[in-house]
């Protein structure tokens, strides 16, 4: 058979630059399903959100028929779209993530911003599908192969290697700059952080921070203690850049 297809958008980093924003006709044997066609095209299904045959909506299970006409979007996390769309529950709201073993530095900064972001640098791959699947967790890698899993229903490849461009890119991609909560939760181990009263610290801090600060703050987790010192000034001052 011969199918011709056209993916949209952020879609074309996994295509060859041949391929990109052009339809492009491919030959197929036997019935695979419009899944199977898209994965072996080198896109993760986690990318799409939306599949159009011959102008109509269908799910990842549509068996393909020759001359069939496929239009791919992406995911659109941001935007509700479950009216047209037969591939995904509604998108989340208040996102949560879970990151693999290259993204540790981002999950600090997701932290920083206030999103709930699971890592260990021991996790293998089905421990974070699993957590992903129990939590509502969108699955953030390095790893296409990772997405490829059929069991992951939200996850997305982060294309950037650079930490401060990886925050950026998930930023605007899942469009979180109205939750953004600076210094929400721990960046040690993702808790949530509250104002601690002085007096209860004592004895836990040292005796020069303890001297020269009024304000702590403790994380309810792992009880790691904060205050306003040149890291947390840092940590604003960054922030910052990102909300401007």
């Amino acid at each position: 058979m011969e199918i011709y297809i056209r993916f949209y958008e952020e879609l074309n980093d996994f295509l060859p630059l041949q391929k990109r924003k052009r339809q492009f006709s491919v030959s197929v044997k036997g019935s695979p399903s419009i899944k199977h066609l898209i994965e072996s095209l080198g896109i993760p299904h986690t990318e799409v959100d939306l599949i159009l045959v011959n102008g109509k909506s269908v799910p990842f299970s549509y068996l393909l028929q020759d001359q069939d006409r496929i239009s791919a979007y992406p995911t659109f996390e941001a935007f509700d779209i479950s009216t047209v769309s037969k591939l995904r529950p509604k998108p989340l709201r208040t996102p949560k993530f879970i990151l693999d073993i290259h993204l540790g530095k981002l999950t600090k900064y997701l932290r920083m911003f206030g999103f709930n972001s699971l890592y260990r640098n021991d996790y293998n791959d089905w421990e974070i599908v699993r957590l992903s699947l129990a939590e509502n967790r969108i699955i953030l890698t390095r790893d296409r192969d990772l997405l490829k899993i059929k069991d992951v229903i939200r996850g997305y490849w982060v294309r950037n290697s650079d930490p401060p461009k990886q925050l950026k890119e998930i930023l605007s991609r899942f469009d979180l700059n109205t939750l953004i909560d600076p210094l929400a939760r721990c960046i040690v181990c993702n808790g949530k952080i509250e104002k601690r009263g002085k007096e209860e610290l004592q004895e836990k801090i040292n005796r020069k921070i303890y001297s020269r600060f009024e304000e702590f703050f403790g994380c309810t987790a792992c009880g790691k203690v904060y205050w306003k010192g040149t890291h947390y000034k840092a940590m604003v001052q960054f922030i910052n850049t990102f909300m401007t």
